[in-house]
């Protein structure tokens, strides 16, 4: 709903109770003083028509209508046209019958049913919007948590300026426990800083001269000097903001069930509505089978719902970036697994450590851990861990920098220290390629010092223990007939892997290329759910039917994902299945259950039992407790998970 939509819906509400307050009093009035009925109004049409309209006109009014008539101008005849602009295009939406109960109720004078009608429409949608506003507090609470002001350094000292006005290059000062306002790279101080809001990792990041920082990461208890290298608009924090409102935006395939239902819906109310009318020969009852017929549940039920839900998986760290996956994610029956990072998790352990002769283990552990602390490679965590273990003192470092496709590089202890990939030492340094040791399973790393070989770190990928419980009860519980594990490892290591999970059906030695391929295939056999680390998945993510990407190691902004699990935890992927079903089941209940009351309603005003003033009543008693269901969706239930 754009925002003068809402304006427009809500000033037609405040209206519509002014109105028939004002209508109610006058009532009353009238009540204690019946000579207030001879009061009438007139208004002459002046001779000045054209002549097909010449002479006079008398308009004689009771005055009590008078509010009312101003509702049903204001309110009711947009809304009429706007349907009458629907039926000229063969839209025949649920919002049919209010249209014809505003135009039955003029013409039989029934003017405070009418009204009672557009107060019913004009405050279910203004209720919406509440609705929508309150299930979408997380967005506010990000909202809110996002600096407006940087502190940029000049020549003449320190100012404070808007971070919408922070350009490229500009230099900027982050105090101690201030939040970081854009990306950059950090030019003087030394501390850390608490990116889990961002990242999910549970402990704070190192920082020094030459280290990355991130929009929305929360500053240590040292000041930094930094300098801007995105624009506020384009930082990681302000993306993330993007992915929310797009997805609060978005309204999915299931808010056009409301037409759907309303189809079916709409010619039974009309018909039980036409029954009454004939059996009883009262054309009040036709009104009043209508009123009551308006169906507002289907027209603000569902999409609170939807809102509710995405609301509920933001607060369980899942940015659902395309919500037609909440009413479809129930119907996926194969599975598709990445490896690394996303049944096991991404976070390898050092297992062992080959020196070149020139240096002992320890040695070589500390001064390549001294550097790994300022990298958020998915090796540096697992080498800072070694040497935390080990005991080992940590060295002064400078003049960090870690450049795609080259590794990182750092000056310790008078020696400038660098980390690469076996691929990379061998172009660039083929003359010492029989040095390495031959090549083994499971992830390396390759160590030089001063331009020369200093030995090699051997990794092993450590497995989720929760991902044989994880894969075991899909089938059962989320009636998932295949299950895949596909990944570019060796053999090897992903027998090995699905061995321990539970997985029979694997692949291996998959290119990008390859994945691709198979997602495409199984995709065109059923509904396909692929989780990956975001990575190098991000064509397989894409083309399966939904694609589930763990935060650890993604960039958040990418489109290949339609759900991003920010804790990287199977757990949050078995929640939002959860979460799927429960919201198709609650909106089905506002719906349907709306409906349902509603035609209850229609029957007691077809035999008389219920006015349309009372039914527009009852009807917006209906609207209530349907929205007030929906929002349901946006409460954690007890349980969320079943495994």
């Amino acid at each position: 709903m754009t925002s003068t939509t809402a304006f427009y819906e809500n000033c037609i509400a405040v209206v519509s109770i002014l109105g028939i307050g004002c209508y109610l009093i006058l009532r009353y009035a009238l009540a204690i003083n019946p000579e207030l009925y001879s009061l009438t109004f007139n208004t002459e049409l002046s001779s000045t028509l054209t002549p097909l309209y010449q002479g006079q006109l008398q308009l004689s009014t009771s005055l009590t209508q008078l509010p009312l008539l101003i509702i049903l101008t204001l309110g009711g005849l947009p809304l009429v046209f706007k349907i009458l602009l629907k039926l000229s295009r063969g839209d025949l939406g649920a919002d049919l019958l209010a249209g014809l109960s505003i135009i039955t109720s003029i013409g039989l004078h029934e003017y405070l049913a009418g009204s009672l009608v557009v107060l019913m429409l004009a405050g279910g949608t203004a209720l919406e919007h509440y609705a929508v506003r309150r299930a979408s507090s997380v967005l506010e609470a990000l909202s809110k948590r996002m600096p407006s002001i940087a502190h940029r350094q000049t020549q003449s000292g320190i100012e404070d300026i808007g971070t919408e006005h922070v350009l490229i290059g500009d230099t900027l000062i982050i105090l101690p426990h201030e939040i970081c306002p854009v990306d950059g790279t950090v030019l003087e101080g030394h501390g850390s800083m608490d990116e889990s809001y961002l990242t999910g990792e549970p402990y704070n990041m190192s920082k020094t001269s030459g280290s990355l920082v991130m929009s929305g990461a929360i500053n240590g208890d040292a000041a930094l000097t930094i300098r801007a290298d995105k624009l506020a608009s384009d930082s990681r924090y302000a993306k993330i903001m993007e992915v929310m409102r797009s997805s609060e935006n978005y309204r999915p395939t299931i808010r056009r069930l409301g037409d759907q239902l309303g189809a079916l819906y709409t010619p039974v109310a009309i018909l039980i509505a036409v029954t009454a009318w004939w059996l009883s020969d009262d054309i009040i009852r036709f009104l009043g089978v209508l009123v009551i017929a308006t169906p507002c549940p289907l027209l603000i039920g569902i999409p609170v719902t939807i809102i509710s839900s995405i609301s509920l998986a933001a607060k369980r760290e899942i940015i659902i970036k395309n919500p037609a996956i909440l009413e479809t994610i129930g119907t996926c029956r194969t599975a598709i697994f990445d490896k690394t990072g996303t049944l096991t998790y991404g976070r390898p352990w050092l297992t062992t450590i080959l020196p070149h002769r020139s240096y002992d283990e320890n040695t070589l552990l500390s001064l390549t851990a001294s550097v790994e602390r300022y990298s958020k490679h998915p090796l540096s965590n697992a080498i800072s861990q070694a040497a935390e273990k080990a005991g080992l003192r940590l060295q002064v470092v400078k003049d960090i920098q870690e450049l795609p496709g080259q590794g990182l590089t750092g000056t310790v202890a008078g020696h400038v220290l660098q980390v690469t990939s076996r691929k990379q030492f061998l172009l660039s340094h083929s003359d010492q390629a029989q040095q390495l040791p031959p090549i083994t399973g499971g992830l390396e790393c390759i160590v030089l010092i001063d331009q020369h070989y200093a030995g090699t770190f051997q990794f092993r990928d450590e497995v989720r223990p929760d991902s044989s419980s994880f894969i075991s009860h899909l089938q059962p519980k989320h009636l998932f007939d295949r299950i895949l594990l596909v990944s570019g490892d060796k053999e090897s290591e992903v027998r090995f892997l699905a061995e321990q999970v539970g997985i029979e059906e694997v692949y291996f030695n998959q290119s990008p290329e390859q994945k691709l391929d198979l997602v495409r295939q199984e995709t065109q056999r059923t509904k396909t759910i692929y989780l990956g680390d975001g990575i190098n998945d991000a064509p397989s993510l894409t083309a399966a039917t939904i694609g589930i990407a763990f935060g650890q190691n993604s960039d958040i902004t990418g489109e290949s994902a339609d759900a991003v699990i920010m804790d990287s935890s199977l757990l949050k992927v078995d929640e939002l299945f959860h979460i799927g079903t429960r919201m198709r089941q609650i909106a089905l209940q506002s719906a349907v259950g709306g409906m349902v009351l509603s035609l209850i309603g229609m029957i007691a005003a077809g035999f008389g039992y219920l006015s349309p003033v009372m039914g527009a009543i009852t009807q917006e008693l209906i609207d209530v407790l349907a929205v007030l269901n929906a929002l349901r969706a946006a409460l954690p239930p007890k349980n969320l998970s079943d495994y």
